[in-house]
């Protein structure tokens, strides 16, 4: 036998296939949910409601999407949405990077308390702080409403101290694998502390912002119980909060399901494709900041 074909045994691996083939198979099963909710975002309400059900689009319409963008609600709530989620992105990405800065680059007293405290923060249930911080937006907002209930910064308040704990043990791993050699070097080449760490150690540290910039976008972009809380009032919805709008008045003149599909698609499916360009990079920073530090 020649070393050609021992070589070509060798590559066959029939548990390598079994394996692929599994991936891919729940690889679809996890994708089949948002093909299925484009469809019938594109297909007729009398169409979607046919038995059995169609799997293939044929004769899509638009029409669904139009009747969700005209929707008096949709234009308000993509604008609170907008402003509470890149305003999210802003504060905690700023905090969450100063204080990875500061538990990984220097050693403090009360640093191994204040690490611990950070885990056991993201051990409580959202659930159990819904009273208090309806009661504190509340009391805040009597005497300054622009941080009180309804309002734009009450909300990223809010959004911003859930997902900073985590953003900054992800970015703590980001930090840790820079070597402060590295500035050490270029201090010793003349530069100042600051111009080092801005010159040298911060463009490292890039792949690891964008991936915490992702995650606090996608978490303050599909929100959905804290702004029920937050925004009582039914002039200040976010989008999630449309969509729970939008479906209750389709169920009052029967339940259109192919304009719900569509509000539901309008939402998600730019996260979704969003999602899928960084996901490399957002991996990377989870496992990051899991293993390093």
């Amino acid at each position: 036998m020649s070393a050609m074909t021992l070589a070509r045994r060798r590559r066959f691996r029939p548990g390598k296939i079994a394996l692929d083939v599994m991936g891919i198979v729940v690889a679809l099963i996890w994708a089949f949910p948002v093909y299925w909710m484009v469809l019938s975002a594109l297909t007729p309400n009398a169409r979607l409601r046919q038995v059995p059900p169609t799997f293939l689009p044929t004769n899509t319409t638009l029409v669904n999407f139009t009747r969700a963008i005209t929707d008096p609600g949709f234009l308000p709530a993509l604008r609170m949405s907008l402003m509470i989620t890149l305003l999210t992105v802003a504060v905690v990405l700023i905090f969450a990077f100063l204080a990875a800065l500061a538990i990984s680059r220097f050693r403090f007293r009360g640093r191994k308390s204040f690490i611990l405290a950070i885990l056991m923060i993201q051990m409580l249930p959202a659930e159990g702080l819904f009273i208090a911080q309806y009661k504190m937006l509340s009391t805040l907002g009597e005497s300054a409403p622009v941080i009180g209930l309804n309002s734009v910064l009450g909300v990223t308040i809010l959004y911003s101290a859930a997902v900073i704990p985590f953003t900054m043990w992800m970015l703590r791993g980001f930090v840790a694998g820079v070597p402060i050699e590295l500035e050490e070097a270029a201090m010793v080449d003349g530069l100042s502390r600051t111009k080092a760490f801005l010159r040298i150690t911060f463009p490292l540290l890039a792949p690891g912002l964008v991936a915490s910039g992702v995650y606090a976008f996608l978490q303050a972009w599909n929100e959905f119980t804290v702004a029920l809380v937050a925004l009582p009032a039914g002039s200040a919805h976010t989008l999630p909060l449309w969509l729970r709008e939008f479906l209750n008045a389709s169920a009052n003149r029967g339940l259109d399901w192919a304009q719900v599909m569509a509000a539901s698609t309008i939402i998600a499916v730019p996260v979704v494709i969003f999602f899928l360009l960084v996901q490399g990079r957002m991996t990377s920073g989870l496992v990051s900041g899991a293993v390093k530090g």
